[in-house]
């Protein structure tokens, strides 16, 4: 059975040190780094991290290479998050939201998984999000919050 490919953005690496998200983020970290996910990161989620606590950014070591995937920047991700962009999904900034979104759809990841409420995991905005996908050529892409990720591996 193929392994669950889970882009993650910097929101979900941060719960991981917040008190509201630690035990959902940890608990994917865990799925990470046990091999039961594969962890899918971008350059653009480690530029996001750069500022962030060394606490924060260790949470990246505890995962094996063999468990990740690095989805580098490229044009086509900056092109698909400027047709986000253009239709409105988001707003001018709110750019790097939609970079997330671009990366996760171009790098054909089974979910993208984040906190990120209000321009990410927003029902509207997810189908907004896959309009455009649609539009431009692309498949669906699914954004999830971690704990909709976990329970949904529970129940099978």
């Amino acid at each position: 059975m193929k392994r669950l490919h889970v882009y993650v953005d910097a929101s979900v690496v941060g719960g991981c040190e917040d008190v509201e998200f630690s035990a959902d983020s940890l608990a994917l970290w865990r799925r990470f780094s046990s091999g039961g996910f594969v962890l899918v990161l971008s350059q653009h989620t480690l530029r996001e991290l750069q500022g962030a606590p060394d606490a924060v950014r260790d949470h990246l070591l505890d995962v094996p290479p063999a468990n990740q995937i690095m989805l580098g920047d490229g044009p086509e991700a900056s092109e698909l998050a400027d047709a986000y962009l253009a239709r409105g999904v988001v707003g001018p900034g709110s750019r790097s939201d939609a970079l997330h979104v671009a990366l996760a759809s171009i790098g054909r990841s089974d979910v993208l998984v984040s906190w990120n409420f209000k321009h990410i995991v927003n029902l509207g905005r997810i189908r907004l999000f896959n309009a455009v996908n649609l539009e431009q050529g692309y498949g669906l892409v699914e954004i999830r919050t971690p704990k909709e990720v976990l329970y949904e591996q529970e129940e099978l």
